[in-house]
């Protein structure tokens, strides 16, 4: 009898084990059920957040590129319509200017466009113009002073190699600053500073205009402030660590200022 009840115990200890090993089983697959569950959400989230992230980058760039050169093609545009008649040659130069910022909006976006399109197997891959970057600042320059904004351009310390993202990032502020003021300036100057320091690039765009204590045609420049072009530039420069801040001066007209880290944060 003694022999039998332990056999009974016995058995009935090794069917508790076995249907706690079945529950601890059933829990452990359920877990790493749900763990696969939450690590494909995570996944999801984040390809989803870099689509976003790349849409905005895409807008941020068509919006460069058009803005920038459709400005100016309508600039000369109306100055040549004006004076097409009485002074012809000025008129030819002005349409002469359309036509480059034509051609080259066409180039920047076949640049953009390409890159977001690879080639096909097969096929040759396209002839790509480089990106934008203060190399290049000297045509910008001189397009927005034919356009009727004179530019001062002062470059301190010493100038060197910059990372692609903060040397195109640098250009585009400039860009838009310029296209800006020739938009909703009031005919006067602009002047740009580049300052390259140890540890920061330093860019600066200041425009004149009416000033905000004597009002006048004030309400013009202050849209200067306002738009996607700007909100965009922040984020750039806030990918980098850095800081932008746009603003309309108190003795007249806009000022733009962004400070870029040169090294990653």
């Amino acid at each position: 009898m003694w022999e039998l009840g332990v056999a009974a115990v016995a058995c009935l200890v090794a069917v508790v084990l076995a249907v706690r090993l079945i529950r601890a089983r059933r829990a452990a697959a359920r877990a790493l059920e749900q763990r696969g569950w939450l690590l494909e959400r995570e996944r999801e989230s984040a390809a989803q957040q870099a689509v976003d992230a790349e849409r905005a980058r895409i807008a941020r760039e068509l919006h460069d590129i058009v803005s920038h050169n459709v400005s100016v093609m309508l600039v000369q545009a109306g100055a040549a319509r004006l004076v097409v008649e009485t002074e012809p040659a000025l008129a030819a130069a002005a349409l002469r200017e359309v036509e480059t910022a034509g051609r080259d909006t066409m180039t920047e976006l076949r640049n953009l466009l390409g890159l977001l399109a690879p080639p096909a197997d097969g096929e040759e891959p396209p002839d790509l113009a480089p990106q934008p970057s203060l190399a290049r600042l000297s045509p910008l320059v001189d397009r927005i002073a034919f356009a009727g904004l004179p530019v001062e351009v002062r470059v301190s310390g010493e100038p060197r190699s910059l990372p692609s993202g903060v040397d195109l990032t640098a250009y585009r502020i400039i860009q838009e600053a310029l296209t800006n003021a020739l938009k909703h300036g009031d005919g006067g100057k602009a002047e740009v500073t580049v300052r390259y320091t140890d540890h920061y690039l330093r860019v600066e765009v200041v425009n004149s205009g009416p000033s905000v204590l004597t009002g006048g045609s004030a309400a013009a420049s202050s849209s200067q402030g306002e738009g996607r072009g700007l909100l965009g530039l922040r984020e750039r420069v806030a990918a980098f660590g850095g800081d932008l801040d746009a603003r309309r001066r108190l003795g007249g007209g806009f000022r733009v200022r962004a400070r870029i880290p040169l090294e990653r944060p």
